[in-house]
């Protein structure tokens, strides 16, 4: 950390010095006196860590001292070191922003050294805290978060912006994989709310039983199990952002409450009669169509217009174009960086491989891909075949890549020989071929 400077303003030469030996006693202080508070004034550039400030000095009195300190800078830490013991004095000076208050004897040197070591420790905390601010700021860029410059990502910042301008609610909707709770994130992260909490909740992983206690809160003894009182996440993101993923899920009862919640904003806790007052930001995701649930009557047509506020729909990653290659390079070097492993790039094949892919499970997938394919490639380079779509087995998003109808027979009957342990009679029997055609490609190594 930068320096701790420290200034002694003293008039009584003699107890400056003795302060000044006793504080240079640890090496990391560096002490400067002054024995007149003008002199002290002019030198404020240099921005001291603290000042320990006469309040009865020749020149200027201490209260106008500690004023045009005040008005330098509100949060530079001042000490009064006075020989005469005035309470209501004291006690203005506290209410003014005086750091500490302490009297001329024979233990001023020992509580000043005290105080030193309180005044340093806190800055250096609120150091720490401003370097992770600034880390989270960059952190939540939008282009260190979302990664890609195709037309229907740049789309998704020009709304992220605006989203993050206001506090209008944002319902944020797209597939299983394409993002959702990162531009939660980068509207919140980016917005006037950023320096509170963000509390996520994922209403799908909430038992329906449990959800009003998780959303709410209650109060000890609301029912079995309740040993203490809880806040809940409303309160919990108070002057936050609330991010409710997989609000789709939600039931119908729980939908009421949240709507009156939002509505009156204020909530009660279980097991209370008193009301809290709110001031939470709300931004909800979910991939279902939630205009097709409201038509289906499950979900609530008050509720879904009282969430709506600024839609942003998340492409899925097979129409962002050559974003995938971007993802996957920055996928790529993330691993090796966090895995201490030699730096690998992605050859022609691999790309070509990737790009031709429809990603059913979006980014998720790929990140999960690539990751694999950085564990068992044994190149500087991932190749086409290191890369395994479907390995899981699953036919389900085979379709997906568009390909040639013998390629797709071809995996059909990969499919069903891996899964009836390469029993062709059965195979055959199964698919309504005959086996010559299955021995065919096996000897013609297409299987």
């Amino acid at each position: 950390m930068e320096s701790f400077k420290i200034f002694v303003v003293e008039d009584d030469e003699l107890f400056a010095k003795i302060l000044k030996h006793h504080l240079s006693l640890n090496s990391e202080y560096e002490v400067e006196i002054f024995t007149k508070g003008k002199t002290c004034l002019e030198n404020l550039y240099k921005n001291p860590s603290v000042i320990t400030l006469d309040y009865y000095l020749p020149d200027i009195s201490g209260m106008d001292m500690l004023k045009k300190i005040k008005e330098f800078n509100p949060d530079l830490p001042v000490v009064i070191v006075s020989g005469q013991q005035d309470i209501s004095t004291a006690v203005e000076l506290l209410r003014r922003g005086v750091y500490d208050y302490i009297l001329k004897d024979e233990d001023t040197k020992t509580r000043l050294w005290n105080i030193m070591k309180n005044i340093r420790e806190h800055t250096e905390l609120k150091q720490k805290i401003s370097v992770l601010e600034e880390e989270i700021e960059r952190k939540y860029e939008y282009s260190n978060l979302i990664k890609g410059n195709s037309p229907e990502i740049e789309r998704i910042f020009k709304l992220i912006e605006k989203a993050s301008k206001t506090t209008i609610t944002v319902s944020i909707s797209g597939e299983t994989g394409t993002g959702k709770d990162l531009v939660a994130k980068a509207i919140h992260y980016n917005s006037p709310r950023s320096k509170f909490p963000f509390v996520a909740v994922n209403v799908s992983a909430i038992p329906k039983d449990l959800i009003e206690s998780e959303m709410f809160g209650h109060e000890k003894g609301a029912f079995t199990g309740a040993n203490a009182r809880r806040i809940g996440k409303f309160e919990e993101a108070h002057r936050g952002t609330l991010f409710l993923d997989e609000i789709g899920d939600m039931d119908l009862n729980m939908q009421a409450k949240l709507l009156r919640a939002l509505q009156e904003e204020e909530v009660t806790r279980i097991g209370s009669n008193q009301t809290v007052k709110l001031d939470t930001r709300l931004i909800v995701a979910t991939h279902k169509n939630l205009a097709e649930e409201v038509k289906k009557g499950t979900f609530r047509e008050d509720l879904y217009y009282r969430i709506l506020g600024l839609p942003i729909i998340l492409p899925p990653l097979r129409e962002r174009g050559n974003d995938v290659l971007i993802l996957s390079k920055y996928f790529l070097d993330e691993f090796c960086r966090k895995n201490n492993l030699r730096k690998l790039k992605l050859s022609k094949d691999a790309q070509e491989k990737l790009k031709k892919y429809h990603f059913p499970g979006n980014i998720r997938e790929l990140k999960a891909l690539i990751e694999l394919a950085a564990v068992m490639t044994d190149n500087d380079e991932i190749i086409g075949d290191d890369i395994t779509f479907g390995s899981t087995g699953s036919m389900d998003n085979f379709l997906l890549e568009e390909t040639s109808l013998e390629e797709y027979n071809r995996r059909i009957i990969r499919y069903f020989l891996t899964k009836y342990d390469n029993k062709v009679r059965l195979v055959a029997k199964k698919l309504d071929i005959g086996k010559t055609t299955i021995y065919r490609l096996i000897n013609d190594h297409k299987l």
